[in-house]
């Protein structure tokens, strides 16, 4: 499958950008057909984000594994490996299991910065039948990148991927 990003860097057309999503909810269920291993999805999915969203610096999956967060399927630099439930963006994700968007990472108390070209993110639990199983984090040099349209959509995408995944091969801590 070729793959063209789908947006331009004009994110000031709300209408046009959930269109897009759209059109990358459909790439992702094709890469999910016939495909249930959960490192093949997650990784998939990491690579289709970060090679289509612009203006990305690290698009990747955290597993949960009882109060921390371990490195995953990702694309990007070398990232932190362990995040306790108590640290920085995706740790208050996995707390709290509520999208977390961050215009401006300097200004989020407790940030861990593995990037120091990262200035916004976008942090989404993951969840099957109720139990936390990942989060999903994306990072972006420019302030206020992501918007309540991206967690949406991504979301949206993140639900078809838990759908598509045999997560009892995940392993637990």
């Amino acid at each position: 499958m070729s793959l063209s990003p789908l947006f331009t860097p004009d994110f000031s057309n709300p209408t046009r950008k959930a269109a897009a999503y759209n059109d990358l909810a459909r790439q992702a269920d094709a890469l999910f057909a016939g495909e249930r291993d959960w490192i093949a999805n997650l990784a998939q999915f990491a690579a289709l984000i970060y090679t289509q969203l612009p203006d990305l610096n690290w698009a990747g999956f955290y597993l949960a594994q009882g109060s921390t967060l371990v490195l995953g399927p990702f694309q990007g630099k070398v990232a932190c490996v362990r995040i306790p439930f108590d640290r920085g963006v995706c740790g208050a994700c996995a707390s709290s299991r509520t999208p977390q968007i961050v215009p401006d990472v300097h200004a989020f108390a407790g940030h861990i910065a593995c990037d120091a070209a990262s200035a916004s993110e976008l942090v989404l639990p993951v969840t099957v039948a109720g139990r936390l199983r990942a989060v999903f984090d994306l990072d972006s040099p420019t302030l206020a990148r992501f918007d309540q349209i991206d967690a949406q959509a991504i979301g949206t995408m993140l639900t078809a991927l838990v759908r598509a995944t045999d997560w009892g091969r995940v392993p637990d801590a």
